[in-house]
């Protein structure tokens, strides 16, 4: 073989060899392209998506020419695409929200108050047409219990007091702030103390600035409850809260408990409790009462005064309970359906009440699916860095051992 024929043989190669290279680089490369390109597109499609918006109009006692001697009711009218929701918050009895939806953006409430003050007739507000409502649910904030945990057990039991039946509390008048509205109340024994209702109507997605920073949407409501400097009536109490659902053929009727790894929100808290009304049964969602599993023991929330809480199950109860106590119950449905169920604030070794005397809690009612919380765009951010660079530099090393390894093939000894 001639020494020409070996340089021929020893320069095919050494091409050969590099467009391999050449491949080897630009697979590694198009690789990474791909995945941060990947990595950008789930980020901006967890932040990008457009929401629904609502026009909110509040209406103070619609319909009467003077405040009713028996409380207040507040209409709150968010009209939306071709439907429209109306969020009734009433302080005659025991507090009470009710959400009524319809599929026509001109649905209306009519109130014949001469009915609705005497409290012994349904059908005194109606929202009108009839045939467009789609779906109602009203929560009745009907009882607050108090128990003696002389053993530190958070678990009620008979030594439970005489419990504080809030459709015979004193109210004051609302206190409107554009679509919010403010109620606190007291009954004898509470000295200075007040238990007040906070509802909060909303034009579009968003979070609440205080915590728990529950995720609200165009569909939903949010109330703030709290008890302040109501005096204890042991050295170690605890109180729970009782809630009545009523709808009509489907109130809401079952607790879900969903699991999260973010707690970007709400720190320490990884779980969201969601109180549905499903249609015989199925999966899919009509309306919900959704909270995180926790309260706080002063006006300022902070994670040091955080209080884990529970609820009971949820039970079947008489419709002429909630009816007898609200109102607003009683003029609305004609035959309510009620479900029933208990949230406790504490658990074993938490601070008692008497540590701050106070205790604030936050839930949503709204109609659909509840809010899912996902990862903040910072969140999303830091992942695709964390993992991203990794992977980069493991892509780069790689071509570079590649280019060496193929660099290195491309040179044969000659004999």
């Amino acid at each position: 073989m001639g020494f020409g024929h070996v340089i021929g043989l020893r320069s095919a190669t050494t091409k050969m060899a590099a467009a391999k290279t050449r491949s080897c680089g630009l697979s590694s490369l198009s690789f990474s392209l791909v995945l941060l390109f990947s990595v950008f597109s789930l980020c901006q499609s967890s932040f990008s998506g457009e929401t629904s918006r609502r026009n909110l109009s509040v209406e103070l006692n619609p319909g009467s020419p003077s405040p009713p001697p028996g409380g207040d009711l507040l209409h709150v009218r968010a009209v939306g695409d071709g439907d429209t929701l109306h969020f009734l918050f009433c302080s005659q009895g025991a507090p009470t929200l009710l959400l009524v939806h319809t599929n026509s953006s001109s649905s209306a409430v009519t109130v014949n108050w001469t009915q609705f003050d005497s409290r012994n007739v349904s059908g005194s507000l109606k929202v009108e047409p009839e045939s467009s409502i789609l779906y109602s649910s009203a929560i009745v904030f009907s009882r607050l219990l108090e128990y003696d945990d002389v053993n530190d057990t958070a678990e009620p039991t008979s030594d439970l007091f005489p419990p504080y039946e809030l459709q015979n509390f004193s109210w004051s008048r609302l206190n409107l702030s554009g679509p919010s509205a403010l109620l606190c109340g007291a009954v004898a024994g509470f000295s200075n103390g007040t238990l007040c209702l906070q509802l909060s109507v909303f034009e579009s997605e968003g979070r609440d600035q205080s915590w728990p920073r529950l995720l609200h949407t165009a569909n939903s409501s949010q109330l703030r409850v709290w008890l302040d400097g109501v005096p204890p009536r042991a050295i170690h109490s605890r109180f729970l809260l009782e809630l009545q659902a009523v709808g009509g053929a489907y109130p809401l009727s079952r607790v879900e408990v969903h699991r999260s790894i973010d707690d970007e929100f709400t720190p320490s808290i990884f779980k969201v409790s969601q109180w549905v009304s499903s249609l015989n049964g199925s999966s899919g969602v009509l309306g919900f009462l959704q909270w995180k599993p926790v309260a706080y023991r002063r006006a300022e929330p902070a994670l040091e005064f955080a209080v884990p809480i529970r609820h009971s199950v949820p039970r079947p109860q008489s419709g002429a309970g909630p009816a007898a106590a609200s109102a607003l119950i009683r003029g609305f449905y004609a035959e309510p359906q009620a479900t029933g169920l208990n949230v406790s604030f504490g658990l074993p070794g938490e601070p008692f009440y008497n540590s701050t005397k106070f205790l604030s809690w936050t839930v949503l009612l709204g109609v659909g699916s509840p809010p899912v919380d996902v990862f903040s765009p910072l969140v999303l951010a830091l992942m695709a860095v964390g993992l991203g660079t990794p992977m980069i530099l493991l892509l780069l090393g790689g071509a570079c051992v590649c280019l060496r390894k193929r660099a290195a093939a491309s040179y044969e000894p000659i004999n």
